[in-house]
């Protein structure tokens, strides 16, 4: 271990979860401090046996305290964000052959903790949410703009979790000239602002998803709430579907939608500027009836606080959804909170049949598209759970 690298100790036994394969350390599992490690500096960690668990950025003032980078004792600079990028890359190159749009990277499951990448052929969206990575923005964008041909790299740094991490809010152009991106993904095109987009612009994550429920939608009437840019609308379309409705409370959304629509002229698709739960309130009290519902929500449950009352939500929004479907109707519902588990969330779904007197049959539990990788001792990075379920009515249809 190098001389001059501050160490963060840990109490006795706090050690486990991080030999475990977990990237972070909490601050109330830190014993002592040797040094005086600044802001988003890389420190050591070590057992209170003193035995070298690795190296990480160090925060201070975050429940957070050190996000790991490495279990070796190396040096982190260029060559470091190269290697970590490449072997990304590669992955995705082998995930989705031929596409340039997709998740690069993907923070703590791609080893590189508080960082977000996603790609749109020659732009790149950038999301910094530790302070450590923060120190080294300027060196990923020098990569990607050397190494990757961007011609674009925009931070998008709107999170709540930069404030709780002392890091400003914005959004901002730090390479090239910002422009609306056309892009493919699964043969659906889409045109999209990225810069006044949520998150990072897309939701590559629901992009197989999407796919799952073509075989639902052939001849079907399909609800799409919580739209966003349209992909599972556009996916419905695109697989035949007679009738699409989008309903998104944001008006920057539905017009995205509604290009992205004209774009792949897709003239069964409509999009409603509402309130989701407003909205389903209308067509359960109008008694209108759909063969596919799907509900792709925000995260309900930022903390663990909140997951009670995001529970609540959850059943809420589903019951009004399966008051929608006809009788072997398809719901297709998503939670990405990684604090409401699978199973809860599955039985959020069987209470929500039940309160509407019927039964549903689970036909898959599906999460992120695979540029999300999951960490088997990280349960943080499984974040989203997808469920597609089929309404029975209250015996067989």
């Amino acid at each position: 271990m190098k001389s001059n690298t501050p160490v963060i100790r840990l109490r006795k036994n706090e050690h486990r979860r991080v030999l475990q394969g977990h990237s972070w350390v909490f601050a109330n599992e830190i014993g002592e401090t040797e040094g005086a490690p600044e802001q988003g500096a890389i420190v050591a960690v070590q057992d209170a046996a003193k035995n070298f668990l690795g190296i990480g950025f160090y925060n201070k003032t975050s429940l957070i305290a050190v996000r790991l980078l490495s279990r070796a004792d190396e040096t982190v600079d260029a060559d470091f964000f190269t290697r970590r990028l490449e072997t990304a890359s590669r992955l995705r190159e082998q995930l989705f052959p031929g596409s340039s749009a997709y998740r690069l990277i993907h923070g703590e499951s791609d080893f590189l903790p508080g960082l977000t990448i996603d790609r749109f052929g020659d732009t790149y969206a950038v999301q910094i949410l530790s302070a450590g990575m923060q120190n080294y923005q300027d060196t990923i964008v020098d990569l990607l703009v050397r190494k990757y041909a961007a011609k674009c790299v925009i931070a998008k740094n709107e999170s709540h979790y930069r404030t709780l991490e002392g890091l400003e809010r914005e959004t901002k152009i730090l390479a090239g000239e910002g422009a609306p991106v056309e892009f493919a993904v699964e043969g659906i095109r889409y045109e999209i602002d990225i810069s006044s987009a949520q998150k990072t612009g897309f939701y590559f994550d629901q992009r197989e998803n999407r796919k799952a429920l073509d075989r639902f939608s052939y001849g079907a009437r399909v609800l799409d709430c919580y739209c966003n840019a349209g992909g599972f609308a556009l996916h419905a379309a695109g697989a035949g579907a007679r009738e699409v409705i989008g309903v998104d409370s944001s008006a920057q959304a539905i017009a995205a939608a509604t290009r992205n629509a004209a774009l792949n002229g897709a003239a069964v698709c409509s999009f409603i500027e509402s309130d989701v739960e407003e909205r389903l309130h209308k067509y359960a009290d109008a008694k209108e009836k759909f063969d596919v519902v799907i509900l792709d929500p925000p995260a309900f449950a930022k903390n663990k606080k909140s997951v009670n009352a995001a529970l609540r939500a959850y059943k809420s929004v589903n019951t009004l959804a399966m008051l929608l479907l006809n009788p072997g109707g398809v719901l297709a519902t998503a939670t990405c909170s990684h604090h409401i588990s699978r199973d809860a969330f599955t039985e959020i779904a069987a209470a929500s049949a039940a309160q509407t007197n019927q039964k549903i049959q689970i036909l898959e539990y599906r999460g992120a598209s695979p540029d999300h990788p999951v960490l088997p001792a990280m349960p943080e990075t499984e974040y989203l759970k997808f469920v597609i379920c089929r309404l029975v009515g209250n015996g067989s249809v």
